[in-house]
C-alpha cells in the first residue's frame, strides 16, 4: 500500500468540502460525520487518524478480491497508458468485446449478448427498456402504450434508486414510498416459495398476464430489502410461470453475482436461465464503476430489423469504458483458477459460527448465511448511526440496513479479520460466547 501524502491525511479537505457535499441514505441535517477514508489494502479501510477498520462490507459488496489488488491494479496501469476512454458509438475496443465474449462463455444458457453501462441501476432499466422493446418489436405491444407495458416484481425487493427502478423496488418496505402514486404503479406481488403461493402468482398472471412485459427478481437473495433469502425452487417457479404467460423473465444479480452465494452466479443454484441478466457491483473487483445488462439470444434476435427504429435506442457516455472493462477482465481472471470457492465456502464456515450465538441476543428474530452473507435480523429497525459508532469502536466497519446487521466481506478476508468481524457484532448485539 502506497504511503498516503501529507494533503490526505490532513483532514482539511473533509471541513472545506463538508458544505457542498451531498451524501447518500442520510438525512443531512441530523446524520453523523462520515470517517475520513485515506487507504485501502486487503480487507481494510485507513483512517486520516492512522486507525485501520475491517471492512465488513466489502464497499457494498464490490470488492470481492480485497482492496487494492495488485492483478486488477497492474491492468489498470497498463489500460490508463493505452487508453482511458473512448466513446462506444461506432468504434471498438479490446477490453469490452473481450469482456463481452468472457461473460458469455461464464454464464449459463445462451445469455450471449451484452449491453453496458455504469451502475446497477441503469443497467436494471435497461433491462427493463429491453423487455418493453422486445414486446414492441413483436407485435404484442404498441410503442403508444398499449398492451404490455408493465412489470411484476415482488415485496422485499430492491432494484435501484433511478427513476424506473424505484417502481420496481417494495413500494411499503423500501427506501421509496415517498414517490408512492407519483411514479407509474408496476404490479407487485408476493414470491412463490410453495406450491400455493406459486398458484396464487398464477392467478395473478392469468388476469393481468398482457400487461406484463416481464417479471424482475433478485434470484436467492433480497438484497437492500433486508438480506431476505429464497431457495432455488421459487426461481424455477417463475421461469414456469414467465413461460407459461409468454412474459420474461429478468434476474437482477447485480449484488448476488461474481460468487457470492457460493456459486458463480445465483441462477445457477436453480439450474434454469432467465431471459436477461443484469450484472455490476463485483464486475471489476470494486474498482470503478460497470454493468452489464446481458440477453439471451431470443431477445437480442427481436432487435434485429431493417427497421433502424427497431434498434436499441440506447447508449450512455461511458458505457464499455475501457479502463473499466480491463478492470472487469482483470478480476475475471482472479476467478478463473477458482480458489474465489474455498475462499467463500471459508467465509461461510466463519460466518456460519461466529454468528449463530447472536440468536440469544435480546431482539434478534433470525440468523441466517448463505454463501459469503452472513445476517443477524431483528425485530425492529436498528439505530444505524449509534450501531456504526459501536463498530467503529471494535475496529470494524459495518453499516446495519433496516432490521438487520449483515455481514458481506471480501472472499479474501483473512480468518482473523473474520473473527474480528463476528466478535464485534456479538459484543454489540449483547451476547456472551466462550469465543469472546
Amino acid at each position: 500500500m502506497a504511503t498516503p501524502d501529507s494533503d490526505w491525511l490532513t483532514p482539511n479537505w473533509l471541513a472545506e468540502g463538508a458544505a457542498h457535499i451531498w451524501r447518500p441514505y442520510c438525512q443531512m441535517q441530523t446524520a453523523r460525520p462520515p470517517l475520513p477514508v485515506v487507504a485501502t489494502l486487503g480487507s481494510r479501510l485507513v483512517l486520516a487518524d492512522g486507525r485501520e477498520l475491517i471492512d465488513g462490507l466489502a464497499s457494498w459488496w464490490t470488492a470481492c478480491h480485497g482492496y487494492n489488488h495488485p492483478h486488477i491494479a497492474q491492468a489498470l496501469r497498463d489500460q490508463i497508458e493505452r487508453m482511458p476512454h473512448v466513446m462506444f458509438g461506432g468504434l471498438a475496443h479490446e477490453p469490452a468485446y473481450r469482456l463481452a465474449k468472457r461473460l458469455a462463455d461464464l454464464l449459463p444458457g445462451d445469455l450471449s449478448h451484452a449491453f453496458f453501462a455504469e451502475s446497477g441501476s441503469v443497467a436494471v432499466e435497461i433491462a427493463m427498456k429491453m423487455a418493453l422493446q422486445f414486446h414492441i418489436n413483436r407485435g404484442a405491444q404498441t410503442n403508444k402504450g398499449a398492451g404490455r407495458t408493465r412489470f411484476l416484481s415482488f415485496r422485499g425487493g430492491y432494484h435501484g434508486d433511478t427513476l424506473a427502478t424505484m417502481t420496481v423496488c417494495d413500494p411499503e418496505e423500501g427506501m421509496h414510498s415517498l414517490f408512492s402514486g407519483v411514479m407509474p404503479a408496476q404490479v407487485i406481488a408476493d414470491l412463490p416459495r410453495d406450491a400455493e403461493s406459486e398458484a396464487a402468482l398464477d392467478a395473478l398472471l392469468a388476469v393481468r398476464g398482457e400487461e406484463i412485459a416481464a417479471i424482475l427478481v433478485e434470484p436467492l437473495v433480497q438484497g437492500a430489502g433486508g438480506m431476505l433469502l429464497h431457495g432455488p425452487e421459487t426461481l424455477r417457479a417463475l421461469r414456469r410461470l414467465a413461460d407459461a404467460h409468454g412474459v420474461l423473465l429478468i434476474f437482477d444479480e447485480i449484488f448476488t453475482g461474481f460468487g457470492r452465494t457460493g456459486t458463480m452466479f445465483a441462477m445457477q443454484a436453480a439450474g434454469i436461465e432467465p431471459d436477461i441478466v443484469t450484472l455490476s457491483k463485483a464486475l471489476t473487483g470494486g474498482t470503478l464503476p460497470l454493468s452489464a445488462a446481458v440477453a439471451s439470444t431470443r431477445v437480442f434476435e427481436a432487435f434485429l430489423s431493417d427497421d433502424p427504429e427497431a434498434g436499441l435506442m440506447h447508449g450512455p457516455t461511458y458505457m464499455a469504458n475501457p479502463l473499466a472493462c480491463a478492470a472487469a477482465n482483470a478480476s475475471l481472471d482472479l476467478f478463473e483458477d477458482g480458489a474465489w470457492r474455498a475462499d467463500v465456502a471459508r467465509v461461510s464456515a466463519a460466518l456460519t459460527e461466529g454468528l449463530e450465538p447472536c440468536r440469544a441476543a435480546p431482539g434478534v428474530v433470525d440468523v441466517r448465511v448463505m454463501g459469503a452473507i452472513g445476517v443477524v435480523e431483528f425485530d425492529a429497525p436498528v439505530a444505524v448511526g449509534d450501531l456504526c459508532a459501536r463498530f467503529v469502536e471494535e475496529g470494524a466497519w459495518i453499516r446495519p440496513m433496516g432490521k438487520v446487521i449483515y455481514l458481506t466481506p471480501a472472499f479474501t478476508t483473512p480468518d482473523t479479520d473474520l473473527a474480528l468481524l463476528t466478535r464485534a457484532v456479538r459484543k454489540v448485539v449483547g451476547v456472551a460466547h466462550p469465543l469472546d
